[in-house]
């Protein structure tokens, strides 16, 4: 990843004190979108990835290839760096540490490990449990251990909010801080209090989890960036954006109902999706493309 360009790392963004906007993606069209945009990086959600994928909730569901194919994808497609949600690592500390390279590997630039239970919740859902200290600071160690380059940073969260209270969730920050965490997500705040008593805990960057419809309350970068916080990812707002697009485009289609605007305009989406580049290399190519051979059953 590009240190000086305008898709620098996560890295040296944190470094230089640049507050990181992470839109949540879920498929390929999301990617391509985000990537248009100023963010300065892409998250790609877990609850994205299980709903368009497998049409499921966010329930343990997606395996360790669901989600390593699609964040693989997502990389080869985008410019910006990519933040991925690797749930719990899937499985044991061996199971950690192949997640690790094989997100390593795959272009993700900041990989999510979190300390809930296996089968993990959306972390904005009832009846989450999470692991012991211990184990989740042996996780982070092998993942520190695992990775090749330390331009790929860990994100840890902590679920201990919820069922253990604030002052255990900032103790666990403060453990997975030193057991080699380059970054802390602790999840679901439910007031703005609790979110500044996060920013002011720790010396290490800190991640806001901005869930539309979620526990946390929803607030402008420049204010999480005075309670401390170095970045906010938007898991849900592109997907609740186009579940309700869709809804309203299929419901007036099955009616018979003129579709409504606004609508992405044909030939916008065209370029989005990148056809100029098909055209450009048929237009360089066009004697060698008229010597080729059809293939059987396409001539």
């Amino acid at each position: 990843m590009n240190n000086t360009g305008p898709n620098r790392s996560v890295k040296a963004m944190l470094q230089d004190g640049e507050f990181i906007t992470a839109p949540g993606v879920f498929d390929l069209v999301s990617a391509k979108i985000a990537d248009r945009t100023t963010a300065q990086a892409i998250y790609m959600t877990g609850y994205g990835v299980s709903a368009s994928y497998l049409g499921q909730p966010d329930a343990g569901l997606a395996t360790y290839t669901d989600m390593l194919d699609r964040a693989e994808a997502i990389a080869a497609a985008v410019d910006k760096p990519l933040i991925a949600d690797a749930d719990t690592g899937y499985g044991g500390l061996l199971n950690v540490a192949h997640t690790v390279r094989g997100y390593e590997r795959a272009g993700v630039s900041v990989i999510q490990l979190e300390d809930q239970h296996f089968p993990k919740k959306c972390g904005h859902t009832p009846n989450r449990r999470v692991i012991p200290t211990q184990e989740m600071v042996n996780k982070i160690k092998v993942a520190s251990d695992a990775r090749l380059s330390d331009e790929f940073l860990i994100l840890a969260r902590t679920d201990a909010l919820a069922s253990l209270g604030l002052d255990e969730a900032l103790r666990r920050g403060e453990a997975y801080a030193d057991a080699g965490a380059d970054i802390l997500f602790i999840e679901a705040p439910q007031s703005e209090e609790q979110m500044r008593k996060i920013g002011a805990a720790f010396d290490v960057p800190l991640l806001s989890n901005q869930l539309h419809g979620g526990l946390t309350p929803i607030l402008a970068p420049a204010q999480l960036q005075k309670m401390g916080f170095a970045a906010a990812i938007y898991p849900t707002a592109g997907l609740f954006a186009a579940a309700h697009a869709l809804t309203g485009t299929y419901r007036a289609l099955a009616l018979g109902q003129p579709v409504s605007d606004p609508m992405c305009v044909f030939d916008d989406f065209v370029e989005m999706i990148g056809f100029p580049k098909i055209w450009e290399f048929e237009s360089r190519y066009a004697d060698q493309l008229a010597d080729q051979t059809p293939l059987p059953g396409h001539g």
